[in-house]
């Protein structure tokens, strides 16, 4: 075996091993979702229940308003990912294709709120709502995720890569800038803008921390916020636990598996030019 091979076996090997410390803790969380009470915490553990209980599936979409919980998720992913992607769209052309003063000053300032954790901003959003008035409503949901500076570095990095010419020819037609931006850029950067809804549809699908704290109703919480009622002052019933967490992921895992290309091409295509 050459040098060659070698090196390619390690890789393989080390990639494998990465692949199943990954998947391991799913792997354990679809067979507790469907073990026993009396076995989900014994030691050692049981990696192959010796009863299937898909009574805990039953147990879990029945242990919360499922389906209110669910159109809840739906209307402010939906919601969210519209937002994004009309300001991301606006800003990225504004900062790749337009001239105007301080445009470069200005894109530096919003990279710079990217070193700003996310939970810092958290008090200052809810006060906000509160001061608003829209606590518990789809509003405050939706209003603070409505642009995303990552989004608009992502898909400005795309837009740049598309050769000015074409920006010239469509003025030489009469073209103006927002026809311009959606019958030439849009469509040509389809990938990049395909990822960022995906990616932006995982992340508000999964969100947990502000819809438990934006709202106060059964009826404006989401599908995460539901693994709380889990937890109680008597334990937390594992089984049950796992199994609506499942439930919880399908939709994204079946979104993701058909749509995964489109993510890869579309960050690829984002360093071409800077």
């Amino acid at each position: 075996m050459n040098k060659k091979n070698i090196q390619k076996a390690i890789t393989y090997f080390i990639l494998i091993c990465g692949a199943i410390f990954i998947l391991l803790p799913f792997v354990w969380m679809i067979i507790t979702s469907v073990k026993p009470s009396n076995e989900v915490l014994r030691m050692p553990p049981t990696w192959i229940p010796s009863k299937i209980e898909w009574k805990n599936y039953v147990n879990a979409f029945h242990a919360v308003p499922f389906f209110r919980y669910f159109l809840n998720s739906v209307i402010v992913t939906v919601c969210i990912t519209a937002s994004e992607l009309f300001t991301t769209i606006l800003a990225a052309f504004a900062f790749a294709q337009l001239k105007f003063k301080g445009k470069n000053v200005l894109f530096m300032l919003l990279i710079a709120t990217m070193m700003v954790p996310g939970e810092i901003l958290v008090i200052p959003n809810f006060v906000t709502l509160a001061n608003l008035g829209w606590i518990d409503t789809f509003k405050a949901l939706v209003a603070p995720w409505g642009a995303s500076v990552f989004s608009i570095f992502l898909l400005r990095q795309q837009f740049m890569s598309i050769s000015p010419s074409y920006y010239k020819a469509a003025k030489v037609d009469g073209c103006n800038d927002l026809r311009y931006l959606f019958t030439v850029m849009v469509p040509m950067s389809r990938p990049t803008i395909v990822s960022i809804a995906l990616l932006k549809i995982i992340n508000s699908w999964n969100s947990y921390l502000w819809p438990l704290i934006a709202t106060n109703t059964k009826e404006m919480r989401t599908l995460p916020v539901g693994l709380a009622y889990f937890s109680t002052e008597a334990g937390t019933v594992y089984n049950t636990l796992m199994a609506f967490s499942l439930m919880i992921i399908a939709p994204t895992l079946i979104i993701y598996f058909f749509t995964q290309k489109y993510i890869i091409q579309g960050v690829g295509k984002t360093g071409v030019k800077g």
